[in-house]
């Protein structure tokens, strides 16, 4: 299989393609938390209970195919390797993807809206978009969840809003997201000062994975906090309104970078991260990605012009464990996941270079 193919097979929609700013934001995510009434969260029914929201989940594509075309996934049917693969595409949370009898997952054929049957809630609707495109994935969202609302009964409290397993998303129910690459902000020592400001917006910031994640590769979440007191258009507005000026200082340092007095540490430093990522022979995720960061900024930077722009997008997932070894069809040790991780990194830098060198 080729690069080519690997990435036409393997990643999804919004991993593919550039949306509006493109070139800090990687995408954008809105996320709904809905239970049903009657019925005790996840976490305290029995398998019967659990069965019959399974059941409910599952003849929901029917009823949306106006709206979306969704086929329905029992995670207890999808293989472990497969499950890890979602997972790395963030259509389901690591809790998904264990313990899974009575689990589901309804997923759309360009892997831009997945619905969590079972997780901490219910039902977890959501859309994934390229780029910063908070309205329009909320739009969808809404409108799935209105579809949904019109075959099922929610838990919904006028006082409270949407009832949910945790306490954060009581009230609209949505988390709101965008991820963020900031490799010039960290180059230049700001990185702390911007993000640490972003909890006094109410605000919260989390790495590649969500809650719990670390941050490899300069690449951050950063999503709204709580679901309380707030409208879901206000919410947004709020997000895009942060995310706008976290892009222009991104903007700011890297134009303090691309200054003639500072271009030759620039280009040094970023061609230091190619020239080991274009020979290494064993290399491990956070490297790859920090070194990946690095070589992305070179591209926006100008100074390197012979790679493809969406590089860190799609090898920050193909490297991964449980990518590599869906390519290669069987299970890999931590070395020869290094091994191939570098070589899969070589061969990608290779085909950019051959292609417009």
């Amino acid at each position: 299989m080729s690069f080519d193919d690997a990435v036409d097979r393997t990643l999804s929609s919004w991993m593919k393609k550039d949306g509006p700013e493109g070139d800090i934001v990687f995408g954008t995510r809105i996320r709904l938390a809905r239970n049903l009434t009657k019925t005790p969260f996840p976490a305290l029914t029995d398998r019967e209970q659990l069965q019959k929201v399974l059941e409910k989940g599952s003849i929901l594509p029917d009823s949306l195919g106006s709206i979306c075309q969704l086929r329905f996934l029992r995670m207890a049917e999808v293989e472990k390797l497969e499950r890890q693969v979602m997972v790395e595409k963030h259509l389901i949370s690591p809790r998904h993807a264990e313990e899974t009898a009575h689990k589901g997952l309804l997923l759309s054929e360009q892997e831009d809206i997945s619905i969590m049957i079972n997780e901490e809630d219910h039902f977890r609707i959501q859309v994934l978009t390229p780029g910063l495109q908070l309205e329009y994935a909320w739009e969808l969202g809404n409108r799935i969840d209105d579809g949904i609302e019109e075959q099922l009964d929610y838990a919904f409290d006028e006082t409270r809003g949407y009832l949910t397993a945790c306490p954060t998303n009581v009230g609209t129910g949505m988390r709101a997201s965008v991820m963020l690459h900031l490799p010039a902000l960290a180059r230049v020592n700001q990185l702390s000062k911007v993000l640490s400001s972003v909890s006094q917006f109410g605000l919260v910031v989390r790495g590649l994975y969500g809650e719990g994640s670390d941050s490899y590769g300069n690449i951050f979440q950063i999503s709204n906090q709580v679901s309380l007191g707030h409208t879901e258009d206000e919410m947004i507005e709020h997000l895009a309104k942060v995310t706008g000026q976290i892009i222009t200082s991104e903007r700011q340092a890297r134009d303090y970078l691309s200054q003639p007095e500072r271009r030759l540490a620039s280009e040094d430093s970023i061609y230091r991260s190619y020239g080991i990522l274009a020979n290494a022979r064993v290399i491990g995720t956070k490297e790859a990605l920090e070194l990946l960061s690095q070589v992305r900024l070179g591209i926006d930077l100008g100074l390197i012009t012979h790679l493809d722009q969406k590089i860190l997008k799609e090898l920050m997932v193909l490297t991964r464990s449980a990518h590599l070894q869906k390519l290669m069809g069987q299970n890999l040790h931590s070395e020869e996941r290094d091994r191939l991780r570098a070589s899969l990194i070589r061969d990608r830098l290779r085909v950019d270079k051959d292609t417009k060198g």
